[in-house]
């Protein structure tokens, strides 16, 4: 274990484990490791008092999960177009005995118009732009999934996409958080209003840094 974290491998990984809210996750180099940042999106359910939840890019199923835990009426649906990803959110289900509410599925942002409707739509959505990926620690570039860190050259292209099919469905969720990047807080802002959400506010992390956008 101490030689793979010299290689700079992540302890999550070494450990195959990783808290989130009050829950343990299984993890490994398939999925995203969980961040605390993420949690802020988990706050946003709570205070919404969401009984319908869509999870879109659950990865590990960390969101979805969480939210099934702590709101013990929620229905939630989690979705991924990893199917890598997709077992391990379906294991972690099974192992935290919430596969009677989470409903973990193989599907992309181009089919949500069959997923259903909801009070809350939550997402993780890659967001890292292509110049930012070399400064990221070797924990990050060498061990964790590109795929789900990086969208495209400005890191905004999954969320610009996620939001442009929300603002196409029929009946959208009443609610939506998505956590962002730095300095990406105003073009998400007016994307999500551009969907059709008339309020919108940031929350910040513990940091300062605006890193959730939730739109009424």
């Amino acid at each position: 274990m101490v030689r793979r974290r010299v290689q700079r491998e992540p302890v999550a990984y070494i450990l195959g484990r990783k808290g989130f809210r009050r829950i343990e996750l299984l993890v490994d180099r398939r999925v995203l490791i969980p961040r605390p940042e993420t949690e802020l999106l988990v706050d946003v359910a709570l205070e919404v008092g969401a009984e319908s939840v869509l999870d879109v890019g659950t990865g590990s199923g960390a969101l979805a999960l969480a939210v099934a835990d702590e709101l013990p009426a929620a229905e939630v649906t989690a979705i991924d177009i990893s199917m890598d990803a997709v077992r391990v959110a379906q294991a972690n289900a099974d192992r935290l005995g919430l596969t009677d509410r989470v409903e973990v599925t193989l599907r992309g942002i181009a089919s949500l118009d069959e997923a259903g409707t909801f009070d809350l739509l939550v997402a993780n959505l890659p967001y890292v732009s292509e110049s930012e990926w070399e400064g990221l620690a070797p924990e990050i570039r060498q061990y964790e999934p590109r795929e789900a860190l990086v969208p495209g050259p400005s890191g905004l292209e999954a969320i610009e996409a996620l939001l442009q099919a929300v603002g196409g469905l029929d009946r959208r969720p009443t609610a939506l958080a998505l956590e962002i990047g730095a300095g990406q807080a105003s073009a998400v802002s007016e994307l999500t209003r551009a969907a059709g959400y008339t309020e919108v506010d940031t929350r910040p992390d513990l940091a300062g840094l605006d890193r959730v956008v939730v739109g009424r």
